[in-house]
C-alpha cells in the first residue's frame, strides 16, 4: 500500500506542477514567455552537467535533448528574420552553434562545453532580461504592437533610437 500511496502522491504533484506551468504559460506576456525558454534552456544544461559528472549517459543525454529542443523548437523556432533583421539573423547563427556544440558535448560528455552554451545563454537571457525592464518602466509599450519585433508589450519601440529584435513571433 506504501508504493501506491507514492505512486499517487507523485502522480499528483506532476499534475500539480504540469498545472502551475500551463498557468503561467497562459497568463505570460510574450517577453515573459522567452524568459522561460531561456529559463528551462539552463535548467536542462544544469541537469544535464550533474548527470555528465555522475556518468548518467541516459540522463546526459535526455537532459542535453531537452536543451536543444528549447533552442531550436522554442527560442529559435520563435525568431523572425523578416522583422528582426540582422539582429534575427545572427540570433538564429547563435542559437544552430549552441545546438551543435550540445550535440558534441553529449558525444565527448564534455562538462566545459555545457558551460560554454550556458554562458551564452545566459548573456542572451541578460539582455532580454534588461529590455524587459525597461518595458516594464515604460507605460505605453502595452499597446506598442510590433514594429520593433519585440513581442507585444515588450518593448515601446523608437526606431532612430533602438534597434530591432526578433522574436515578433513569441
Amino acid at each position: 500500500m506504501g508504493t501506491t500511496m507514492n505512486a499517487e502522491h507523485t502522480q499528483a504533484m506532476q499534475a500539480y506542477k504540469s498545472a502551475d506551468v500551463d498557468t503561467r504559460v497562459l497568463a505570460a506576456s510574450p517577453h515573459q514567455l522567452v524568459m522561460m525558454l531561456f529559463d528551462g534552456a539552463l535548467a536542462a544544461l544544469a541537469q544535464a552537467k550533474a548527470h555528465m559528472l555522475q556518468r548518467n549517459f541516459a540522463g546526459q543525454g535526455a537532459a542535453i535533448s531537452k536543451a536543444i529542443t528549447i533552442i531550436d523548437d522554442g527560442l529559435k523556432a520563435s525568431l523572425d528574420e523578416k522583422t528582426g533583421g540582422k539582429i534575427a539573423q545572427d540570433l538564429n547563427a547563435l542559437y544552430e552553434y549552441m545546438s551543435l556544440r550540445l550535440l558534441l558535448a553529449n558525444l565527448k560528455s564534455d562538462p566545459a562545453i555545457l558551460e560554454e552554451v550556458s554562458t551564452l545563454l545566459q548573456e542572451v537571457s541578460g539582455a532580454w532580461r534588461e529590455i524587459g525592464k525597461v518595458s516594464a518602466g515604460n507605460s505605453s509599450a502595452t499597446t506598442s504592437g510590433m514594429a520593433s519585433g519585440l513581442p507585444k508589450g515588450a518593448f515601446d519601440p523608437q526606431p532612430t533610437a533602438r534597434p530591432t529584435m526578433s522574436y515578433g513571433k513569441a
